[in-house]
């Protein structure tokens, strides 16, 4: 992305799309049992809520009345279609980790884990939500890098065993997947969020683009969390930033007390934030803050700024929800990105402007 003079002027950014998660699938209920929804009621009150205090995309996971994460399909079906009736304005952005389990009777009927055809259910969601967040290689995910004993140590992540799974975690996301997610959630009008960890992966999403495996919008989220990602060092995200297509947007995201500073310069920067208990339950003095806190604060800081927030309709517009294009070329121009060399031409390819 080129920033000109004027590109810190608020009045010459886009409207700040807040992206919440507030269904923090990493916790259990009594590690926030005020903030941690668990009954369907409450999981779809909480979206409202966050909409209501200035967040417009929800970043959706959901749980099971024993308030574990849910793995069944038709609970994230019947919750997405209760959030669209409810708070038809949100943007339902569908957390891609998701794998799911078969729906059967049969007692001990095995989960399939992070099977490729299984992850591909959800582009099968029905209602389908407007965006599906999508990694591109496979990666190490361990959250667990940069939280401190002091964190974590008062919650169920303190157990050894979910202590090593989360530190152990792996997000498999390898060519052929990613190709095929993409062709599947693109055939049913769903539009994928990248989630990126590091240059590396930008670079990929743009060979995606060049070779005609995605004909869209671009809408990156650049996740600074460490173990495996990058780190939440400002040269990383600069460089993310600038080598971010001009037509694309970019959310910043990372993890506990990175969260709210990262996020002051993405507002600053003209770029877009996430925040909620899935990335922090503290403030910065180590007290709880649950996720419409989290968002408050920000549109506090955002209008200090001159900033405005957009609303459901806005934010739908800066994201280009519902569009595709009709060729690479199309997607190329669009996106503001050099056209792809012809046979023979030197030097960096120009669009022509007709």
């Amino acid at each position: 992305m080129q920033f000109l003079d004027d590109s810190l002027l608020p009045k010459n950014q886009d409207k700040l799309v807040i992206t919440v998660a507030p269904y923090g699938p990493e916790w259990m209920p009594e590690d926030f049992p005020e903030d941690i929804p668990v009954s369907m009621e409450e999981q779809v009150q909480k979206a409202v809520d966050c909409y209501n205090a200035g967040a417009t995309v929800l970043h959706l996971h959901c749980r099971e009345p024993d308030g574990h994460g849910s793995k069944r399909l038709s609970m994230f079906n019947e919750m997405i279609d209760r959030i669209h009736t409810a708070v038809p304005g949100m943007i339902v952005q569908v957390g891609g980790s998701i794998s799911f389990a078969p729906e059967s009777d049969e007692e001990g009927a095995e989960a399939k884990w992070m099977t490729d055809e299984v992850r591909h259910l959800l582009a099968e969601l029905k209602p389908t939500p407007e965006q599906v967040t999508i990694a591109v290689n496979t990666t190490q995910m361990n959250v667990m890098d940069l939280m401190t004993e002091e964190e974590y140590g008062p919650t169920s992540i303190s157990n050894p065993a979910l202590y090593h799974a989360y530190r152990e975690m792996v997000v498999p996301a390898g060519p052929a997947w990613v190709e095929e997610h993409l062709k599947r959630l693109q055939a049913n009008g769903i539009q994928p969020h990248f989630q990126l960890t590091c240059m590396p992966d930008m670079e990929t999403v743009e060979r995606l683009v060049r070779r005609g495996h995605y004909k869209g919008p671009l809408n990156l989220t650049w996740v600074g969390i460490g173990g495996g990602f990058d780190g939440p060092n400002p040269a990383n995200f600069m460089e993310f930033i600038r080598r971010a297509p001009d037509g694309s947007t970019v959310t910043l995201e990372s993890v506990m007390g990175n969260v709210l500073p990262i996020n002051t310069i993405a507002i600053a920067l003209g770029m877009h934030v996430r925040c909620g208990i899935e990335d922090t339950i503290y403030d910065p003095y180590g007290n709880k803050m649950g996720s419409i806190a989290q968002i408050e604060q920000l549109v506090r800081i955002s209008r200090e700024l001159g900033r405005d927030i957009a609303n459901g309709e806005e934010a739908r517009s800066i994201y280009k929800i519902g569009t595709q294009y009709n060729s690479t070329e199309e997607t190329l121009n669009r996106l503001g990105m050099a056209p792809n060399r012809e046979r023979g031409q030197l030097a960096v390819p120009i669009r022509q402007v007709a």
